[in-house]
């Protein structure tokens, strides 16, 4: 059972779409993202520099645009070529941390792929427009005990705005806040201050929840073509509408990535594939998802792995020969809804 996973903000580095515009396929999806969305991904993706790329507002559509353009090239389809309906036969389920989400909603076909360049746009400005407003930021907290990880944020009127799994947490505040976080972390634990422009996933974002609304009330949303991960509590959902209104509600409350690898330990993957720029979610999945197979997909390089591990891991590992003989391994139980509280 093979799990499509789809990167968030910081995964991007400057140059990262360079190889990928080699292939003619990617370099059509990449210029029809760029439209969109509004901005010149290809420029961004390749030469523009670390500090230009970190801006909200330029790193959510291009991290969204590689996710989906990587994709298609995994799957080898064109240009014109529908993507949700071929990522249905090669996977079986999908998900993505913060801003990735938006890509995941389009390969399961919840929206299209145009819809999420155009929501992502939206989400982007309006994160930094919120960000803007009072000066709060995040920083990454590794290890220590997670009681008093908690206890020490809230004491410091901090938000778990991200709560990984494998011991990382990301909390986000005030400037003030995450500085007397970094100054005295709590016991056995490291704290990583994070060059990003805001407290996101708080309320901090409210206004960008406000804007997003207004641009996704105008779309009409599909049922997920394949089960579909929430960031919200890691639970499977199978309506349109729900999906939506999750991903836009969802910029201003925490992820919990560790809700989602549970969700996918429960349903039995035995595989997964992080979409370019991939590293970040694979390196969870390795600590969190024992014997599960995982494979980052940096640049083109990697296409031929990514293409083995759909054959041995995605629906049609399971399907049997093309005769129609079962498969030795008739694969894991189908899957089922399941929420948290």
């Amino acid at each position: 059972m093979l799990a499509l996973l789809c990167p968030g903000q910081g995964a991007q580095s400057p140059g990262m779409l360079a190889p990928w515009l080699e292939l003619p396929a990617v370099a059509a999806a990449v210029d029809a993202a760029s439209e969109a969305a509004g901005l010149d991904l290809r420029v961004h993706g390749t030469v523009s520099d670390a500090e230009t790329i970190r801006d909200t507002a330029v790193a959510q559509p291009l991290l969204v645009a590689a996710a989906l353009a990587s994709l298609r090239a995994v799957l080898d389809l064109d240009g014109g070529a529908p993507l949700a309906p071929a990522a249905a036969t090669a996977a079986d389920v999908v998900a993505g941390h913060s801003v990735g989400e938006l890509a995941a909603a389009a390969i399961s076909g919840v929206v299209t792929e145009d819809e999420a360049l155009r929501l992502v746009a939206v989400r982007g400005t309006a994160m930094a427009r919120a960000a803007a407003a009072t000066p709060s930021g995040m920083a990454a907290v590794l290890g220590g005990d997670p009681e008093e990880v908690l206890a020490a944020l809230e004491r410091l009127g901090l938000v778990p705005a991200n709560v990984n799994g494998a011991g990382q947490v990301v909390a986000a505040g005030t400037r003030e806040a995450v500085a007397a976080l970094v100054a005295s972390p709590p016991a056995r634990a490291r704290v990583v201050a994070l060059q990003v422009a805001g407290a996101f996933h708080t309320e901090h974002m409210a206004p960008a929840v406000a804007e997003l609304a207004a641009a996704a009330a105008a779309l009409a949303p599909a049922d997920p073509g394949m089960p579909l991960l929430t960031n919200g509590d890691g639970s499977v959902l199978t309506s349109g509408a729900d999906a939506l209104e999750r991903l836009v509600g969802q910029v201003a409350r925490p992820v919990r990535w560790d809700r989602c690898q549970e969700t996918l330990a429960g349903l039995g993957v035995t595989a997964v594939l992080e979409l370019a720029p991939g590293g970040v979610l694979t390196g969870l999945a390795r600590r969190t998802l024992p014997g599960v197979e995982t494979l980052a997909l940096k640049g083109p390089e990697g296409l031929d792995a990514a293409r083995a591990l759909v054959a041995a891991h995605g629906p049609a590992a399971r399907a049997g020969a093309p005769d129609g003989t079962p498969a030795a391994d008739d694969g894991p139980a189908p899957l089922t809804e399941r929420s948290h509280p």
